[in-house]
């Protein structure tokens, strides 16, 4: 199939982007590099610069499939600046999702969020619940799943709402809890956990890559699905990052008690199956940054960045 792929150049697409093209796809992928460009050349790869909002800009001539997974990332990057995010996240959405069904494009694979159920007290967070979005970057998400489920008669849509992502990937990101502990242990030999009690769903960065390929081969499998499979408190990911690096945990009190959990027994019952752990990722990281692939880069941590002015 001929592929686009919009935030490709990101945490994620740098790690699906290759698969894709090893599994025989050909890609465009379409960023607007805030952030660079890590991607190696590919033959079957074409890499275009530009912004999700100009939609004329977004090349779809003869795109059989998108996977949809430009965005801003994160609860305080998109505070920011609410209109920015609202236009990237949700607004350009809908202009992809219309031209897409204009030019009979009938594949749509979108990525969403698990943070768009909001703060939940059940101990199975299921797709079912209502969504109770608490920031701009979850209402966002939120409306852009209700938007593309409007086209659902016109074209196959899959929506996966991620657990926190860790792992690594060419275009890091050292701004997530596991990846963050991680480093933080291997720099400073100190972890500092604020509160320790929450609990945050993970997916190792391999499994979230290898789900959006699952969905691609298999279109039966639409509507919306969690993707996390362990739900572990913030002081327990410190334990582990512990068995690995020789690190002192320092805990401080919060003032964020929130806790995230998602079921995700809708993904696995289509057959799907996580291969990799938050422990996996956490040895990956130590390796690649003993190997010298890792370095804590500046424009590894979004807010940071795009508060310099470099995202823009």
């Amino acid at each position: 199939m001929h592929i686009l792929v919009t935030g490709a150049c990101g945490y994620k697409g740098n790690v699906l982007v290759p698969k894709l093209l090893r599994a025989g796809h050909s890609v465009v992928g379409f960023d607007i590099q805030w952030f660079g460009n890590d991607l190696e050349p590919h033959p079957a790869l074409e890499v275009v610069k530009g912004d999700v909002r100009n939609i004329d800009d977004v090349p779809l001539d003869g795109v059989d499939a998108i996977i949809h997974l430009s965005s801003v990332a994160n609860d305080p990057c998109g505070d920011l600046d609410p209109k920015l995010t609202w236009e990237i996240s949700c607004l350009a959405t809908m202009q992809l999702a219309d031209r897409a069904k204009r030019l009979g494009i009938k594949r749509f694979i979108y990525a969403s969020s698990g943070s768009v159920y909001g703060i939940k007290d059940e101990e199975q967070v299921t797709e079912d619940l209502d969504l109770v979005p608490i920031s701009e970057y979850n209402k966002t998400k939120m409306c852009a799943e209700r938007i593309l489920m409007s086209y659902a008669n016109d074209m196959v849509v899959q929506m996966v709402r991620p657990a926190t992502v860790c792992g690594f990937s060419p275009r890091m990101r050292l701004d997530v809890s596991v990846n963050l502990l991680t480093m933080q242990a291997i720099e400073n030999g100190r972890i500092t956990v604020f509160g320790g009690d929450q609990i945050r769903p993970n997916i190792h960065i391999d499994d979230i890559t290898d789900l959006y390929m699952f969905l691609l081969d298999n279109p039966e499998h639409t509507g919306v699905y969690n993707a996390g499979f362990e739900n572990i408190s913030i002081i327990d990911i410190a334990k582990l990052v512990q068995k690995h690096v020789d690190a002192e945990v320092i805990v401080t009190p919060s003032n964020d008690p929130r806790s995230y959990r998602v079921n995700s027994d809708r993904l696995l019952a289509t057959g799907f199956a996580p291969k990799k752990t938050v422990e996996d990722a956490v040895k990956e990281i130590i390796g690649m940054y003993r190997q010298g692939v890792l370095k804590n880069d500046d424009r590894f941590h979004n807010l940071n960045w795009m508060q310099q002015g470099y995202a823009k």
